[in-house]
């Protein structure tokens, strides 16, 4: 029995899907004398002619509400599989992919990075174009230090080589994908970031960005999401994400719309100052109703997701629309 809670969790909710979930062990990686899997799940058609989406989350061990989120709507999914007639058609028209804990070993050390220092989103052979912010930007000046890229022209580390290999076989494959990767500790409020977080030129598929952010807001109005490329805020360099997008990019007849799920921790610590004084505390709700607020309002984020992949022939715009909704979108979110 793992001795991690989230692993624990995680593998309970495997036995309890046994025979409707399909896992296997995507890597293993150590952490000490331990040694934790890297669990890649799948549900839904497998076609590659139908839409997909992966659901990612503890790439940075700190941020447990991430994994806790994912493993939530998993576990609520399982339960409405035994009754949900809807779900069991949706499910035909989709295909789910989950890495509800991409970094048990930074989890279990209580570390943002993994347990060889190295921070897994500023560890892609990716650079940032212009200045980034000093360290927060991603550096290899030491693993002693927060946000350690990994060592020049090194293989990128093996929990973000087998979350690479799972996009790239499960997501990149299919005509349609969507990724929301779940992290925690930026800002008082919700934030949807998309591509790019090394370059401010954006991206080709804003369009369908905006249109997906419109469709969200009318069917759940009153949300506190905010939609944004993520260096309106800051850049960094090696960011899987951007990586990953650029990789999708050779096959333009393919749309793949990697988005950043950042829970807004300041607003718990804000209600509850002395989170200050620990680690977790800064990056995860730490009051037992506020934890359960979190994981109801993010499964409708991530329900609605999971919806909006399965029925995207019905929402993405072609020809002169969509050439305006991207001129909107470039209006909105560049000339600043």
């Amino acid at each position: 029995m793992a001795s991690l809670p989230e692993l624990r969790e995680l593998e309970s909710i495997l036995e309890l899907g046994r025979g409707r979930l399909e896992s296997r062990i995507a890597c293993e990686v150590s952490a000490g004398d331990r040694r934790f899997p890297v669990y890649q799940i799948t549900l839904g058609n497998p076609d590659p002619r139908q839409p997909s989406i992966g659901y990612f989350g503890g790439v940075h061990g700190l941020e447990r509400i991430g994994t806790q989120v994912l493993l939530y709507f998993l576990r609520s999914l399982l339960a409405r599989l035994e009754w949900d007639k809807s779900l069991h058609h949706l499910l035909q028209d989709v295909r789910l992919v989950f890495m509800p804990l991409v970094n048990p070993g930074g989890m279990w050390q209580s570390t943002r990075s993994n347990p060889r220092g190295v921070d897994l989103m500023r560890n892609a052979p990716i650079e940032a174009a212009g200045g980034v912010p000093f360290l927060l930007g991603g550096q290899r000046i030491s693993r002693h230090l927060p946000w350690y890229r990994g060592s020049a022209g090194a293989e990128m580390e093996a929990e973000n080589l087998a979350l690479c290999r799972t996009v790239t076989e499960e997501l990149l494959t299919h005509p349609f994908s969507i990724a929301v990767d779940c992290h925690s500790g930026f800002g008082a409020r919700d934030r949807v970031w998309f591509p790019h977080a090394h370059s401010v030129h954006p991206i080709d598929h804003l369009a369908d960005i905006l249109r997906l952010e419109e469709l969200f807001q009318q069917t759940h109005p009153n949300n506190r999401y905010l939609f944004e490329p993520q260096s309106l805020q800051y850049r960094t360099h090696g960011d899987v994400w951007d990586y990953l997008y650029l990789q999708s990019q050779r096959d333009k007849d393919k749309t793949f719309l990697p988005l950043t799920l950042e829970m807004g921790s300041w607003l718990w610590v804000k209600k509850n100052p002395l989170q200050l004084f620990s680690r977790h505390g800064i990056f995860n709700p730490s009051v037992e109703h506020r934890l359960h607020r979190v994981l109801r309002r993010h499964a409708v984020w991530l329900d609605f997701l999971m919806r909006a992949a399965g029925g995207h022939d019905n929402w993405l715009v072609q020809g002169p629309t969509r050439l305006r909704m991207q001129e909107r979108a470039v209006a909105r979110w560049y000339r600043r």
